[in-house]
C-alpha cells in the first residue's frame, strides 16, 4: 500500500495527509491521473476498476470510500460510501452520499448532502438536493448549470412495492430527447416522492410534499398535493392486479436503456480519444448494462410469482377473469423468451439511415466546435436533433413492440 501511495504521489497526486489514506492493493495506479487530483484525510480506495481522471477532488467535507468506482474531469466527492458507479466530468456528490452499484452521473449532475443512489442515471446537469434516496429511476431534462431539472431536499422515489418486489423503475424524462439537452426541465418539490414505475414528462412542475402516483403524460403540467383521507381496504398480496401497467412500464424502461447504451457506443465514443477517457467511456457503458440486468432481474422474480398470483385470485374469487389467468400464465411461460430476446438486443447492430445521417452531424459539430461533447451536442440545429431524436425512439419502438409479440394474450 505504501509503494502505491509513493508512486501516486511522486505522479502528482496531491494526498496531504498520507498516513491517513487507505489505498488497496488491487488499486492500479496507472489508472488514476496525477494532474490536480486530491485525496484528502481519511479516505479509503479500492477496486481493480477504479479510475481517477484530472481535477478530481475526494473527500474535502468528510472521508469518502471509493470502490471500483471511475470519475471523469473535476469531479467533487466530498464525502461518504461510492462503489460501482460511474461519474462523467464536473459531476459531483456532497458529503454523506451513498451511491451503490448501478448509478451513472453524467456531465455536471449533482447531489448536495446525504444522498442514496442506486441504479440511479442522471442526465447532464440534473441536480438533486439534500436528504435524497432516489434509487432505481432515469431522470433527464434541462439545458445547463442555470436551466436544469432538479429534485427538492428530502424527497423519495419508491422503488418496493407490497407484493415485495422491485419492477419499479421510473422515467423522469425520457432517453431520445433527454440525450440531445434541450429539453424543458422538470421540478420535483421537496418532501415530496414517487411511487414507482411512472413516466413524467418534460416542463412537469411537482409541488413540494406532493406524491406521485400516476403518469404524467403531457408537457408543462403542475401537480398539487393534496390531502387523502384515510381509509381501509381489504388487501391480498402478489394479485398484480396491474400486470400490464407494470410490464409496459418496464419494458419501456428496459427498451430506453438499450438505446441510452446504443448512444454511448455510437455517439459518446467519438468523444473518447485518449486511453482514460476510453476506460471511462467503458465504465459507463458497464453501468447501461447493470442497469438492463437489474430490471431484467426483477421482472423475473414477478414472473416466477404468477402462478402464486393466479391461486391467489382463485382464492378470492370464485370466478376469476378468464383473460387475467390466462395473461398471467403466459408471461410465466414466456418469459425465459422474452428476456432471452432483451440480451440478444444489446448486441444489436441495427442499420439507421436516420443513425447514419445524425452521427455525421455530430462529427460535423466535432470539426467545427471541437471534441467536446456538450458543446458539439448542444451545437447541432434542431431539425439534427429531430434526427437523432426520431432514430432513438424508433430503436425503443422497435424493441417494445417486438418484446410484446411474445405476449398476444395482452
Amino acid at each position: 500500500m505504501e509503494n502505491i501511495k509513493d508512486l501516486l504521489i511522486n505522479k502528482g497526486v496531491k494526498i496531504p495527509c498520507p498516513e491517513s489514506v487507505e489505498i488497496g492493493d488491487d488499486i492500479n495506479p496507472e489508472r488514476i491521473s496525477g494532474e490536480n487530483v486530491t485525496i484528502h484525510s481519511g479516505c479509503k480506495l479500492y477496486g481493480e476498476k477504479t479510475l481517477i481522471m484530472s481535477g478530481t477532488r475526494i473527500g474535502y467535507e468528510t472521508p469518502a470510500t471509493i470502490n471500483n468506482c471511475q470519475t471523469g474531469k473535476n469531479v467533487e466527492l466530498s464525502g461518504g460510501f461510492f462503489q460501482g458507479a460511474t461519474f462523467l466530468d464536473g459531476s459531483g456528490m456532497g458529503s454523506g452520499a451513498h451511491i451503490r452499484p448501478g448509478c451513472l452521473l453524467e456531465e455536471g449532475a449533482k447531489g448536495a448532502h446525504t444522498v442514496g443512489l442506486k441504479q440511479t442515471i442522471l442526465f447532464p446537469y440534473v441536480t438533486l438536493g439534500s436528504l435524497i434516496n432516489f434509487c432505481d429511476c432515469l431522470m433527464a431534462g434541462g439545458t445547463d448549470s442555470k436551466n436544469h431539472s432538479e429534485v427538492g431536499s428530502s424527497y423519495i422515489h419508491f422503488n418496493f412495492t407490497q407484493n415485495q418486489d422491485k419492477a419499479t423503475a421510473s422515467l423522469i424524462g425520457d432517453v431520445p430527447r433527454g440525450v440531445m439537452i434541450n429539453r424543458k426541465p422538470i421540478f420535483l418539490g421537496g418532501q415530496g416522492g414517487m411511487v414507482g414505475p411512472v413516466t413524467v414528462e418534460y416542463g412537469t412542475i411537482v409541488a413540494a410534499g406532493t406524491i406521485v402516483r400516476k403518469d404524467i403524460k403531457k408537457e408543462d403540467t403542475m401537480l398539487l398535493g393534496s390531502l387523502t383521507i384515510a381509509k381501509s381496504m381489504p388487501f391480498h398480496a402478489n394479485v398484480y392486479s396491474n400486470l400490464n401497467r407494470i410490464l409496459k412500464l418496464n419494458f419501456n424502461y428496459i427498451s430506453s436503456i438499450i438505446a441510452l447504451r446504443r448512444w454511448y457506443l455510437d455517439v459518446r465514443s467519438l468523444f473518447m480519444k485518449g486511453e482514460l477517457e476510453k476506460e471511462l467511456h467503458k465504465g459507463a457503458v458497464e453501468k447501461l448494462d447493470m442497469a438492463i440486468d437489474e430490471r431484467l432481474k426483477q421482472l423475473k422474480k414477478v414472473a416466477s410469482k404468477m402462478p402464486e398470483s393466479i391461486e391467489v385470485q382463485k382464492a378470492i374469487s370464485s370466478t376469476p377473469p378468464e383473460n387475467a389467468v390466462k395473461k398471467k400464465k403466459e408471461f410465466a411461460d414466456k418469459w425465459p423468451e422474452i428476456e432471452a430476446f432483451f440480451n440478444d438486443f444489446k448486441k444489436h447492430e441495427e442499420d439507421s439511415r436516420k443513425k447514419e445521417e445524425f452521427i455525421k452531424s455530430v462529427e460535423k459539430a466535432v470539426n467545427e466546435k471541437g471534441n467536446n461533447y456538450i458543446t458539439a451536442v448542444k451545437s447541432l440545429k434542431m431539425e439534427e436533433s429531430q434526427t437523432g431524436n426520431e432514430w432513438l425512439q424508433g430503436l425503443v419502438d422497435s424493441i417494445n413492440s417486438r418484446a410484446w409479440e411474445f405476449l398476444p394474450s395482452f
